[in-house]
C-alpha cells in the first residue's frame, strides 16, 4: 500500500493574474502588443499550494474569494491543479483582486500592479483548528492578517510546523513571526529599523525567536541561519525566461522538503532553489509544473 500524501494548509492570498509578456515596458500614454497572454491563478499562499500538490502533497488553501466571475476562473485554476479550497468568504459579491502584470521577453523580469487583499477585512475563522490540524505544515503569507495570527496559532497549539513566507513587511508581522518556526524572507524585507537582509534575519531570530531564518536573493546565493549554525546555498544558474512566480516556487517547494524528515536546512533550502530555478527557466504559469517533482537527488 502506497503511504499517504503529506498534506500541507496554505493560508493567505490568491488573486487572478492577467500576464502580458512584452518585448518591451509600455511608456506614458503609450499601448504595445503583446507577445503572449495568461491567466492564472496568483498570489503567494495560492502559487506555493499549487507547487507543493505538483510536488505529490495533499495541499489546501485557506483564503477569501467569493462568487464574482473571476473567483470562479481562479478556483478553477487552483482546482485543476490538485489544491483545495476554503473560501472564508463564500457569499461575498466583491471582485476577486486582479494582478495585472507584465514580463519582458528579453530578461524574464517581471512587473505587477495588485490590490493584494485589498480594503476588505476578512475576519479570522470561529475555529481554526480543523484547517490546520491534519496538516504536516503550514505555510502563512500573512495577506489576511486575522486569518494569518488564528490559523498561526492553532498550529502552534497543536505543534505542527509554521513557514512564513515574509515578501514584504507587512504590520501584522510583529505578532505573526514570533509564531513561526521557519521564516523565509524575499531580499526586500526589512524588520523596521534594520537596513539589510542579514541584520533583518538576525533580529527576527532574536526578537521574533524563528527557529530557521533564510533569505532568498534571485540569482545570488540563499543566506541562512538556525541556531549557531549557517551558510549560503548555491542557486542553480538557469537563463532566467519569466521571474514570475520564482519567490512563491521556492516557498511551496520548501514546505514540501519541510515535511520530509532528516533533511537539513541546507539541503530543503537547495532543494526549493532547484524548484524556483525551474519556474525561472520555463515561460508561463503553470506549463512548468510537468517537471515536477524534482528527483530525489535533483538539488545536486
Amino acid at each position: 500500500m502506497a503511504p499517504e500524501p503529506v498534506r500541507g494548509t496554505f493560508v493567505g492570498l490568491a488573486t487572478l493574474d492577467v500576464v502580458q509578456r512584452v518585448s518591451r515596458p509600455p511608456g506614458p500614454n503609450e499601448k504595445v502588443t503583446a507577445l503572449r497572454q495568461d491567466i492564472a491563478a496568483g498570489g503567494p499562499a495560492a502559487n506555493a499550494a499549487v507547487v507543493f500538490a505538483a510536488l505529490g502533497g495533499r495541499a489546501r488553501l485557506v483564503t477569501a474569494l467569493g462568487r464574482s466571475s473571476g473567483a470562479g476562473l481562479v478556483r478553477s485554476d487552483l482546482e485543476r491543479n490538485g489544491v483545495e479550497i476554503v473560501d472564508l468568504t463564500p457569499h461575498r459579491d466583491a471582485p476577486v483582486s486582479i494582478s495585472s502584470i507584465t514580463v519582458v521577453d528579453a530578461t524574464g523580469e517581471r512587473s505587477v500592479v495588485s490590490p493584494d487583499a485589498g480594503t476588505e477585512t476578512v475576519p479570522a475563522p470561529s475555529d481554526p483548528m480543523p484547517l490546520v490540524g491534519d496538516a504536516d505544515v503550514v505555510l502563512i503569507d500573512g495577506h489576511h492578517p486575522a486569518v494569518a495570527l488564528a490559523t498561526a496559532r492553532a498550529a502552534r497549539a497543536a505543534n505542527l510546523p509554521v513557514v512564513v513566507d515574509a515578501g514584504r513587511w507587512k504590520p501584522v508581522m510583529a505578532d505573526l513571526l514570533p509564531l513561526a518556526d521557519d521564516v523565509v524572507c524575499s531580499a526586500d524585507f526589512r524588520w523596521p529599523g534594520t537596513a539589510d537582509p542579514s541584520t533583518s534575519a538576525q533580529t527576527i531570530r532574536v526578537s521574533a525567536g524563528a527557529r530557521l531564518v533564510a533569505v532568498t536573493r534571485g540569482p545570488s546565493p540563499v543566506l541562512w541561519w538556525e541556531g549557531e549554525d549557517a551558510g549560503e546555498v548555491a542557486v542553480p544558474a538557469v537563463t532566467a525566461v519569466d521571474t514570475l512566480g520564482a519567490g512563491d516556487a521556492f516557498h511551496g517547494a520548501y514546505a514540501w522538503w519541510r515535511t520530509q524528515p532528516g533533511r537539513s536546512a541546507a539541503d530543503r533550502l537547495g532543494r526549493a532553489a532547484v524548484v524556483a530555478a525551474r519556474r525561472c527557466a520555463s515561460i508561463g504559469p503553470r506549463a512548468w509544473l510537468a517537471d515536477l517533482p524534482v528527483p530525489d537527488g535533483g538539488a545536486g
